[in-house]
């Protein structure tokens, strides 16, 4: 039998290029893909495999305990990958609420399903986390798997606190589990409030580029389809009850890769070199950030022999690539059509 796979938040920027990677790499197994589809989820990032026969989509909310119950009754999910989640740092300032629901209830919804109706001591729950989890770095240093937690933000205190309810699970009911943490993400299908599409689309437009305090925080980058290669390796071959730290590698203050970013859409765009630049906001600082956020990856560098295939540039380029190819797939996420597209390919 056909194992089935649960990866919840499939419709997400990290999550749709997980789905694909699975879909298309494993069609002896059922991919089903959940996703409440909010404001960051969408559909259309996944036109490409929706007619395969071993992907299943399922509308629902993992903070609907008994919704979730009833799923894993019908389906009996083998295995776990756990994406759902809010993510970004500036959301969590203005409503902690909804992130402790979401990262915290959410993820204890889905641990309580799993425990009650799979097989959850030869299964897997995969959970992936946040590097910020950790908390701030100084100069120097690298979060390792070792390193203490000390979040700073309620986005990163939620990520933490589901982070101990997983181990807590594996501890005391013998759930098998693995986590991973990881640097920042960039590349195709991220939703433009995260900076490097954000400041794409602005410099499109020509609008401000605003940068927080000074542009010194500097944080690691992982170009999002080498860690979809990451978590797939980590889910076949990962070890029970581990935790991986997942980076790129490439460490940037924020002002430096904004003005690397702004030189090279002044090369895609032609337009005189430095008139990008000049789009160039600081702004007042948030609360609570973090001056420097790097992975030590050499973990699952040397144990599953995994590594980012590119450099920063050689992604940011194709990053850039894509969004300048995909406008239309901009513009719809910038004014919310997405929006229509489940209505449109399921409900009609």
């Amino acid at each position: 039998m056909a194992k089935k796979i649960l990866i919840t938040g499939g419709a997400g920027f990290i999550g749709s290029h997980v789905v694909r990677n699975f879909v298309r790499k494993y069609p002896e197994y059922n991919i089903y893909n959940l996703d409440a589809l909010t404001y960051a989820g969408n559909l259309s990032n996944l036109k490409d495999i929706e007619s395969c026969s071993n992907y299943h989509f399922i509308k629902g909310d993992i903070t609907d305990a008994e919704s979730m119950n009833l799923l894993f009754k019908k389906y009996r999910f083998d295995s776990i990958i756990h994406l759902a989640a809010e993510s970004h740092v500036d959301r969590s300032i203005k409503d902690p609420l909804i992130f402790a629901k979401t990262n915290v209830f959410g993820t204890l919804n889905l641990l309580e399903s799993f425990k009650k109706f799979s097989d959850f001591q030869n299964g897997l729950f995969y959970h992936i986390s946040t590097d910020e989890v950790y908390g701030s770095l100084g100069n120097e240093g690298l979060f390792t798997e070792q390193t203490a937690y000390d979040p700073n933000s309620p986005y990163s205190a939620s990520k933490a606190s589901s982070d101990h309810f997983v181990r807590a699970y594996g501890e005391t009911y013998g759930m098998r589990y693995v986590i991973s943490n990881c640097s920042n993400n960039y590349g195709a299908y991220q939703f433009p409030e995260k900076l490097i599409p954000l400041f794409i689309n602005n410099i499109i437009n020509n609008l401000p580029l605003p940068v927080y305090g000074d542009g010194n925080y500097t944080r690691d980058w992982l170009y999002v389809e080498d860690h979809a290669n990451a978590i797939d390796v980590v889910f076949h071959e990962g070890e029970n009850q581990e935790t991986y730290n997942i980076g790129g590698h490439n460490e940037w203050k924020n002002i430096d890769l904004v003005r690397l970013l702004c030189s090279k859409m002044d090369v895609y765009l032609d337009r005189k070199q430095g008139a990008s630049e000049m789009l160039i906001t600081f702004v007042k600082d948030r609360p609570g950030h973090d001056l420097r956020y790097a992975i030590d990856a050499t973990k699952i560098n040397q144990n599953l022999n995994w590594k980012p295939s590119l450099s920063f540039e050689e992604g940011l380029d194709k990053t850039i690539k894509w969004y300048l190819e995909n406008q239309k797939w901009l513009k719809n996420v910038a004014s919310g059509e997405y929006l229509n597209y489940y209505n449109q390919q399921y409900l009609q």
